[in-house]
């Protein structure tokens, strides 16, 4: 429930917003599910995004957008980290981690404006080192959506970034 909520809240956007940043084309390669997934399928899509890198393009990336949102989701993020289930979920609050100090790097710049080329190379290597995480929970999560709760995985599978045209609109 609580790993849901993250991914209903923040995970979903964030996967969304921090795409363009990396080969797409790899990514979506990578972890493009399907209703055909078998559980192994899942594993070992969420192994290999733990591998996904390559250099992040900062530039197609809207900071300012990023740290508005996360800014705007920090008093439930804390809210997480709060919550004793989190306790059984290493993997998951591995992931938050480097989501926290993200949001931290982008809050205390006061623009985005001008910045080192330095600087960039670091935002981006904060940002490289969660996006692996990230979908590697995001994949776990579908996973589990599928074999617990298919009409749940039914929208995941038409909304996910991770596909050429994602619509809630079923066909």
């Amino acid at each position: 429930m609580v790993v849901g909520a993250f991914f209903s809240e923040v995970g979903n956007r964030l996967l969304g917003d921090l795409l363009p940043g990396f080969d797409a084309g790899q990514v979506e390669e990578k972890i493009a599910i399907s209703r055909d997934w078998t559980p192994a399928q899942f594993r070992n899509a969420a192994s290999g995004a733990l591998e996904i890198g390559g250099e992040v393009d900062i530039d197609r990336i809207d900071l300012e957008k990023l740290r508005g949102f996360l800014l705007q989701k920090r008093a439930f993020l804390v809210s997480l980290l709060e919550n004793p289930q989190l306790l059984e979920h290493d993997r998951f609050t591995d992931m938050l981690w480097p989501l926290f100090h993200l949001a931290e790097e982008l809050e205390v710049r006061p623009s985005f404006a001008d910045l080192p080329a330095s600087d960039l190379t670091h935002i981006a290597g904060d940002i490289e080192r969660l996006y692996g995480r990230l979908a590697a929970e995001w994949l776990l999560y579908a996973e589990h959506l599928k074999a617990a709760y298919p009409y749940l995985f039914s929208l995941v599978l038409r909304t996910h970034p991770f596909q050429a045209n994602p619509s809630p609109v079923v066909a």
